[in-house]
């Protein structure tokens, strides 16, 4: 049985939209407190330092951390999900802020993957997945781009089936971009790696 949990952060949020479904969890991290806020939407846990955010939060369920500390905010707050049960994760604001943010969410990502976790972090023109020893099944806006990127080391056994380009039982490697700039043509794209981890990122 899934279960969701969706996670915003304090990047770029002028496209995130959702609606907070029975049973699903929602955590506020730093500044997406003031975005949830925006929305309407009440989080079930808010956690960070609140640099960003200015200052902190009062009520229950506020975890308040260090701004000196080895974890970011979206990693406390995605090991908090998993910690909690939550096996689908949806991450808004992870991008759009610091470049280095955004890639250290891609990391967070990765860690999540690797716990069997289905994450993915959407911001206002793209989707991005972290898929483990795993396949993805996803269908786009006829001629949006889609790639296809080896992360935390290299893929093995690398199928990509529905798309413009098609690739079967490859190698992707972390030094070469072989499968970038791939797109939808109208149908479900199913992507799957054997071995090792896979970021794909999908334009909206």
């Amino acid at each position: 049985m899934n279960k969701k949990c969706y996670i915003v952060g304090a990047g770029d949020n002028s496209g995130t939209n959702f609606s907070k479904g029975k049973n699903e969890y929602v955590i506020a991290a730093d500044r997406g407190l003031a975005t949830l806020e925006k929305l309407g939407i009440q989080p079930d846990f808010i956690l960070g330092d609140f640099d960003s955010l200015g200052y902190v939060p009062d009520g229950k369920n506020i975890e308040v951390h260090k701004v000196e500390k080895d974890d970011t905010d979206m990693m406390l707050s995605v090991e908090r999900a998993v910690e909690s049960g939550y096996n689908e994760i949806e991450i808004f604001g992870g991008t759009g802020g610091r470049i280095d943010h955004t890639v250290a969410n891609f990391q967070t990502m990765l860690w999540a993957s690797k716990q069997n976790v289905k994450i993915k972090m959407t911001d206002k023109n793209h989707v991005y997945f972290m898929i483990t020893n795993d396949t993805l099944e996803i269908k786009g806006k006829d001629g949006a781009d889609l790639s296809v990127f080896a992360f935390g080391g290299d893929a093995k056994g690398v199928t990509i089936k529905g798309g413009k380009y098609q690739a079967e039982n490859v190698t992707l490697t972390m030094d070469n971009p072989t499968a970038v700039s791939n797109s939808f043509i109208g149908k479900k794209v199913r992507i799957s790696v054997e071995s090792g981890s896979l970021l794909v990122i999908a334009a909206k």
